[in-house]
């Protein structure tokens, strides 16, 4: 399906391996804890939302952030910044949602969900930050 205008996309995050114990949200379009969820045994975390893409490919949405001419992005809060305040941690993760495939977004457009799989962990077992790399990017049924 060629995109010519904006179009519906589905999207979800996965957190595999989160820090147990530890609160995860997306960010809200205010910038604000949205959908917060705390793996307890390390099971992992999904946070799902909608973008629009359009020529491009451009994306749009209340979760997407920028950064530059080119750069997008959805943040993942992390302890503190997910609302609990009793958290060591006051995080967030950047998931680049950029560079997403322009074959997967137009296979996207015709049904399913682009799910973007990242580590929750760090190399020292404190919760991800920064920019965290996608594990896996795939297409899923709705």
């Amino acid at each position: 399906m060629k995109r010519t205008d904006t179009t519906d996309i589905r999207m979800r995050i996965v957190i595999d391996r989160p820090v147990p114990g530890v609160l995860h949200s997306l960010q809200s379009k205010d910038g604000k804890p949205l959908d917060p969820q705390r793996s307890r045994d390390g099971e992992p975390l999904a946070f799902d939302f909608a973008v629009r893409t359009g020529p491009g490919p451009k994306f749009y949405g209340d979760q997407v952030r920028s950064e530059g001419p080119i750069r997008r992005f959805v943040y993942v809060r992390v302890g503190q910044a997910a609302g609990d305040p009793g958290s060591p941690w006051s995080r967030r993760m950047k998931v680049d949602i950029h560079d997403i495939d322009p074959v997967l977004l137009d296979h996207a457009a015709g049904g399913g969900i682009i799910v973007t799989t990242v580590c929750g962990a760090g190399k020292d077992g404190s919760p991800a930050c920064a920019t965290v790399l996608a594990l896996r990017r795939e297409l899923v049924e709705r």
